[in-house]
């Protein structure tokens, strides 16, 4: 049941035209926000553009009693992102959040990546995400407050095979968040990070060639976007400004929430002679490799069923 948790909020969700996207819009209405339904409404890798999947979640969100509007313009255009956060104060008068949910794919092996297939998904999660919340960066910092909420992946966290693209951009994401985070404290304006675990359509794209990989996405199928809007609307909230939640990492998996952590020192080593080649290979590494991370992929380190 709703609490008005984001009652007399606007809020603008990227890539809202389905899947996890939808679900945070429809929440965040539900919970009491106006909403900007942005999405292209283009195929899994980038191609194509169709209204009809935000138009059909707006008049979702108005058949229950919300407020909402359409916009289909792509977040890697820096234009285009300016107007849609312009489109809420327009529309709605003011702007209090944003979800950068709005992604594609193109997965390749690393040695068959084309220029094109890196461009493509760097322009649309990491040029996107700077797009969408650099243009809201004014309203906030005028206003002394607001948050932000950007989507990144245990791809770029931990790891993956065959998105190097996606990982790259996912992990710049996390970077650009606690900038963000940093840089805008002072004007009460917080900076967060998702990685969802959920059956969508670009986790549909994932081969199930294999007995394994059939049952690594039976397992994902029974995590739904629905699961991860909950705390994608809390990190909008009051609540959550009033806990102090930003420069975070959060993840949520079928009914757990998981908080990430974040690289710092392991250890580290001295020599009061300084080092060489030789005795960094002699003497520093093997006091180091005990401590090494291992190769994990996500399915490693996320090794027990969703619950």
């Amino acid at each position: 049941m709703a609490d008005g948790m984001l009652e007399g909020k606007v809020v603008l969700v990227t890539g809202a035209g389905r899947g996890i996207g939808a679900e945070v819009a429809k929440l965040a209405a539900a919970e009491g926000a106006k909403v900007v339904v942005n999405d292209l409404g283009g195929a899994v890798d980038g191609g194509g553009a169709d209204a009809t999947p935000a138009q059909e979640i707006v008049a979702a969100i108005e058949a229950a009693g919300g407020e909402a509007v359409v916009n289909g313009d792509s977040v890697a255009d820096f234009k285009a992102a300016k107007g849609m956060v312009q489109q809420a104060v327009d529309a709605f008068g003011k702007i209090d959040g944003v979800v950068n949910v709005a992604g594609i794919l193109r997965d390749v092996i690393f040695h068959k990546m084309t220029q094109d297939d890196w461009h493509a998904v760097i322009n649309v999660h990491l040029k996107g995400t700077f797009n969408v919340s650099r243009a809201a960066a004014d309203h906030f910092r005028a206003q002394e407050s607001g948050a932000m909420v950007h989507f990144t992946s245990t791809s770029g966290l931990i790891g993956n095979f065959g998105q190097a693209n996606y990982a790259a951009a996912k992990l710049g994401i996390v970077g650009l968040s606690k900038s963000i985070a940093l840089d805008m404290a002072r004007f009460g304006v917080r900076s967060n990070c998702m990685s969802p675990f959920a059956w969508s359509r670009m986790i549909g794209t994932i081969p199930s060639n294999s007995p394994e990989q059939e049952a690594r996405l039976a397992k994902i199928k029974r995590m739904t976007p629905a699961q991860i809007a909950p705390m994608c609307v809390y990190l909008l909230s009051d609540a959550a400004k009033a806990m102090g939640v930003t420069a975070q990492i959060f993840g949520s998996r079928m009914n757990e929430q998981v908080l990430f952590g974040q690289n710092r020192p392991l250890r580290s080593i001295h020599r009061a002679e300084g080092w060489t080649p030789r005795s960094i290979h002699e003497e520093g590494m093997p006091a180091l490799k005990p401590s090494f991370i291992p190769m994990d992929r996500s399915a490693d380190a996320f090794s027990w069923d969703p619950i």
